[in-house]
């Protein structure tokens, strides 16, 4: 699919994946319909979650998620710039207004209780917290605090899929959470996503906003044969179909087992990488933690020119890239007046070195050589 010999991620689909999809498309019904019903259940099941909801994509579930905890014009909700502009975007279009706060550290890119608590106004009705590669961060401070503040907490778990702190699913710590399927994650189909909450009546309105307000959805009106149905409010068409639907519970039913692999990887990169002049990793998930790895960055050092150092690696076959261009620093929200020197600091320094469940010894081995070689 590339020239690089080890890219930064790639999704092998296996024959069973493949049979799945081929199997809804040969039934003939492609909406959503059964498979979505059993993609729900089964994560449901999986992640503990009261309410699993399908649907096109992990921003489609953080705008049901912020539009459900009542977000609109007037109201503020804090959300880290160490992210993607999704987590904005879907505070943004409630009408909303994005408050942008510090992250923790230069090796921990989330929030804390603190640096989210100094950005609380009397505007702010929600926290969102990022589990940044699936990292669950600060999220039971952030938890506490949303509790003892009165605020609606919002999970961005878009990368993950098969994360846990303790006994519980990260995007299950707030009023909901979001998940993402997108072909880079490590529960990738393609396009897709999952909203997670234990609100009934968030579920429910969600259930209807995913279909414009539909009452009724096609799937249900072909089983039972019944034709009439309401318009109960304006909603959106963030719906799945059946064949992403099918593909990701094949991938589900393996994703513990990719998951494993990938903290296999992880922590041989933490092993060759961890003290190595020129650069520093993360701070590691704590041992109650079981994280999904959907991506593994490095800071270099303040006088390493990281530029040099992607090229470098580069040069050598290796794809790399940066995880995330800080969100407060966007033309659409350069108005924030945010002043993020220790995110400003990361988004600098960052990179994301090649992380999949199927890469091989000899690849990685390809990595760490590259990266040693980069930094010498």
């Amino acid at each position: 699919m590339s020239d690089w010999q080890v890219p930064l991620s790639a999704a092998r689909l296996t024959d069973a994946d493949i049979e799945a999809a081929v199997d809804v498309y040969r039934s003939g019904w492609l909406s959503m319909g059964p498979r979505t019903q059993e993609l729900e259940t089964a994560f449901s099941e999986y992640t503990g979650s009261g309410h699993c909801l399908a649907v096109s994509s992990c921003t489609a579930g953080l705008h049901l998620a912020m539009s459900g905890v009542g977000l609109g014009p007037g109201d503020e909700a804090i959300v880290p710039s160490m992210t993607f502009v999704a987590s904005a975007n879907a505070i943004a279009y409630t009408g909303a207004r994005p408050v942008f706060a510090e992250i923790m550290a230069i090796d921990r890119p989330w929030l804390s209780a603190e640096t989210a608590e100094r950005a609380i106004t009397p505007d702010t009705k929600a926290i969102v917290g990022v589990s940044y590669g699936g990292h669950p961060g600060e999220i039971e401070g952030l938890k506490k605090l949303a509790e003892d503040r009165g605020l609606a907490l919002i999970e961005d778990a878009a990368h993950g899929s098969g994360s846990w702190l303790g006994d519980r699913h990260l995007g299950t710590f707030g009023a909901a959470g979001a998940i993402s399927f997108s072909a880079g994650k490590n529960l990738g189909i393609g396009e897709g996503g999952m909203l997670l909450t234990d609100d009934d009546e968030l579920a429910e309105r969600s259930r209807l906003m995913r279909w414009h307000g539909v009452t009724r959805s096609i799937w249900e009106r072909h089983r039972t044969g019944t034709e009439s149905y309401d318009v109960s409010g304006l909603g959106f068409n963030y719906r799945i179909d059946d064949p992403r639907a099918a593909l990701a519970l094949s991938r589900l039913s393996r994703l513990d087992d990719d998951n494993g692999r990938r903290a296999q990887i992880a922590s041989v990169y933490r092993d060759q990488l961890g003290g190595l002049a020129g650069l520093s990793l993360l701070e590691a998930p704590p041992e109650s933690a079981r994280v999904s790895h959907s991506m593994l960055a490095v800071v270099v050092d303040e006088g390493v020119d990281r530029d040099a150092f992607r090229d470098s690696l580069a040069k050598s076959g290796i794809q790399t890239s940066v995880h995330f261009s800080p969100v407060h620093r966007f033309e659409l929200y350069a108005g924030s007046g945010a002043n993020l020197p220790v995110t400003d600091a990361f988004a600098a320094r960052a990179v994301s070195l090649p992380m999949f469940a199927q890469m091989e010894e000899g690849q990685q081995a390809q990595v760490i050589e590259a990266v040693r070689k980069a930094l010498s």
